[in-house]
């Protein structure tokens, strides 16, 4: 390929010309990029040129620095992971998890008291800087390498008429909905999903590639007149894992006519 001879600033035209080898299928999903060496000859054009059109294309997300490897084409390919989005329960009753049994600690589950936010108090039904038990925990799928972070925010006013989640905030998802039933709770559950580019801490902790979104879960477990009882949030990769749903069609509520 020739030198490059476009308007603009030169990091920028090399940026352009490696994005258009991209998308023209020239280097593909999942390739290694030529060196630094190798541009700067293909380029015609020196390394601080090459190194700022690659930072370009990474903020871009078409590519990923893999530390001692090289750059690489970010694959197009299906997510490493499927995380189904159902309740069960077991012969005995008990609540069975989709993928809950899969995920590991990457680090010991941190318990803490906090306070509401606006978000927060908004899907407990609280108002701000009311007082929750708090659980941050970091997990990692064996299989495919995915992190996660979860997170489980629990009333005080709820704990205080269930004891034991206070004492263990911490307990896995299946364990605090079987906790609530005993308690004489009938759960039912909303769930919204929304996309956001991560705080430096999530980044970190999910270990995500450069300009890679997450997907934001929060769960609401209600009982009794819809009252709300546990939230939990969800975060992980876009990149790493894709969320399934099993829908079905709610019975029509009976109209009533006049006589």
């Amino acid at each position: 390929m020739s030198e490059i001879q476009r308007p603009g600033a030169l990091y920028q035209q090399v940026a352009a010309a490696i994005r258009e080898a991209i998308l023209s299928g020239e280097f593909a999903p999942d390739a290694m990029l030529p060196s630094e060496a190798q541009l700067m000859t293909r380029y015609g054009v020196s390394r601080p040129t090459v190194r700022n059109a690659i930072a370009a294309l990474r903020a871009e997300g078409l590519i990923d620095v893999r530390h001692g490897k090289g750059s690489f084409v970010r694959t197009d390919g299906q997510p490493a992971l499927t995380l189904e989005r159902r309740i069960s329960h077991s012969d005995e009753g008990k609540f069975v998890m989709p993928n809950g049994d899969t995920w590991q600690e990457a680090e010991e589950p941190s318990t803490y008291r906090t306070h509401t936010t606006k978000d927060t108090g908004r899907l407990l039904q609280l108002g701000e800087e009311e007082a929750l038990f708090g659980c941050d925990r970091l997990l990692t799928d064996p299989g495919t390498g995915t992190r996660a972070m979860h997170r489980t925010l629990i009333p005080f006013e709820v704990a205080e008429a269930v004891p034991l989640l206070g004492q263990e905030p911490c307990k896995p998802p299946a364990a605090i909905y079987w906790v609530l039933t005993q308690a004489g709770h009938k759960l039912s559950w909303t769930e919204t999903v929304r996309a956001h580019m991560p705080l430096p801490d999530e980044r970190t902790a999910l270990r995500l590639p450069d300009a890679t979104p997450i997907l934001h879960v929060t769960r609401t477990a209600h009982g009794a007149d819809d009252r709300p009882l546990l939230l939990e949030e969800l975060r992980v990769g876009a990149d790493r894992a894709e969320l399934a749903y099993r829908i079905s069609a709610d019975e029509q509520p009976t109209r009533r006519t006049r006589t």
